[in-house]
């Protein structure tokens, strides 16, 4: 009996443990804190790096921290048998090969990286090596959605060989690219995979959870006899990886973890279009108060401002929560304009700090805390919570973890923190989660 190869996932913001359930999140990366991970009995875990949120060069020095400690604590624990994933958007959105790069130069001799962006959980495919975005039941190449127009991590391909040259500015050209077809995938594939060398990229089809476990078997196997694969994904490739059993509570039960049945705080950073339409039916919910924080106030802000709207904010916080409602606050909704990218990530940091005060600032008794949007999740688990790791309890919505801080936390101890990304769920996806919450 072979064992498992560990699986670690360095993921660029927090919500990449959409599909699993019963590992550690890591918001830090010391030897220590990557030790609890590899020690643990669960076959994968994940470090949130939250590289997403930062320019380039911070990504890379990041990614190269991380796997300089992971060296350490691997070779401390005495683990030779184990898969890295970059895991990243379902959308094509993020620093790559920025990322994949630095992993492969610090932890070495990988014989293959696989692109894996199909998450089926989220209406995201891959046929023909064509990468697609169900949109109202109609599958639409990725490169003609809003995310492809994105400020910071904009493309123009979804055919992933065309990506792949795009992004790494024509090193790897289309035709070097190894195509996994959904025939070769049904078929297996462990032959080819013995084969490959020289961190070569492989693009890799699916179109249900079937083909990405059938795969991932062929991978697994593979890696048993030897070869050595970085992979840069969405989350349904390491479902199939991480092979687990159902989770513990059923998602529509998830109202056993509330503490004492009260009210809870929900949090809105994210500002695409779906979370748009899911805050609106979230504020038609009976218990629920909506706080708008007008972010345009920040723009020439000198500090006096931000301490007023934070003053005002918690005020209206707690006065809800003494009425026995579900705070929701929200970031207004139009997108600014900015000079620079430079700028924009600045300012939306400073938006970040904002709704961080506010998580430090909520009641000490509230039930639950939902946090929307993938910055926002792990800004709330690392800075507005200040844990080191959670245990991810499952999923409370098709792609929304659940997690529960430690019974040791100072301020919020047993709290269930639902981690819910921007473009997951249909238009009443965040009313459903509260109402689960709330029974």
């Amino acid at each position: 009996m072979t064992t498992k190869p560990k699986i670690i996932v360095l993921d660029d913001d927090p919500t990449g443990s959409q599909t699993v359930h019963s590992c550690l999140l890591l918001m830090r990366w010391d030897v220590a804190t990557l030790r609890t991970g590899l020690q643990d009995d669960a076959p994968i875990f994940f470090v949130l790096t939250n590289t997403r949120a930062l320019p380039p060069e911070a990504a890379a020095a990041v990614t190269r921290e991380v796997c300089q400690n992971l060296k350490v604590a691997l070779a401390t624990e005495g683990i030779r048998d184990f898969l890295v994933v970059s895991r990243s958007d379902s959308t094509l959105r993020g620093h790559y090969p920025i990322e994949t790069d630095a992993i492969a130069e610090e932890l070495g001799d990988f014989d293959a990286h696989f692109l894996v962006p199909a998450f089926f959980e989220g209406g995201r495919i891959t046929r023909d090596s064509i990468h697609y975005l169900i949109v109202d039941g109609v599958p639409t190449p990725v490169h003609e959605t809003e995310f492809a127009r994105d400020s910071v991590f904009a493309y123009h391909h979804s055919y992933l060989p065309e990506y792949v040259a795009e992004k790494t500015q024509g090193k790897i050209p289309p035709e070097q690219v190894e195509r996994f077809l959904l025939a070769d995938i049904r078929q297996g594939c462990q032959e080819r995979l013995m084969q490959l060398t020289g961190n070569r990229c492989g693009v890799v089809d699916g179109e249900t959870q079937a083909d990405l476990n059938q795969f991932a078997t062929d991978i697994l196997s593979a890696a048993s006899q030897g070869k050595r694969f970085l992979f840069r994904s969405a989350a349904s490739i390491l479902t199939a990886l991480a092979g687990l059993p159902p989770q513990p509570i059923a998602p529509e039960n998830m109202a056993e973890y509330v503490r004492e049945g009260k009210p809870g705080a929900v949090i809105v950073g994210s500002h695409v279009k779906k979370t748009t339409q899911q805050l609106a039916a979230l504020l038609e919910a009976e218990g629920t108060a909506g706080i708008e924080i007008d972010v345009s106030r920040l723009v020439n802000d000198t500090g006096a401002e931000y301490q007023q709207l934070l003053d005002e904010v918690l005020q209206n916080v707690h006065q809800f929560h003494l009425a026995g409602k579900t705070p929701v606050v929200y970031t207004s909704r139009q997108e600014l304009t900015f000079v620079d990218v430079k700028t924009r990530l600045d300012f939306g940091a400073n938006v970040s700090a904002l709704l961080m005060d506010v998580v430090r600032g909520l009641p000490e008794d509230i039930g639950f805390l939902v946090s929307k949007g993938g910055i926002t999740s792990n800004d709330v688990l690392s800075t507005g919570l200040a844990l080191t790791s959670a245990r991810l309890l499952g999923q409370i919505l098709a792609g929304c973890s659940l997690v529960r801080t430690a019974p040791e936390h100072p301020q919020f101890p047993n709290l269930p923190v639902v981690l819910f990304p921007g473009n997951v769920g249909d238009s009443n996806a965040l009313a459903t989660v509260y109402r689960r919450l709330s029974k």
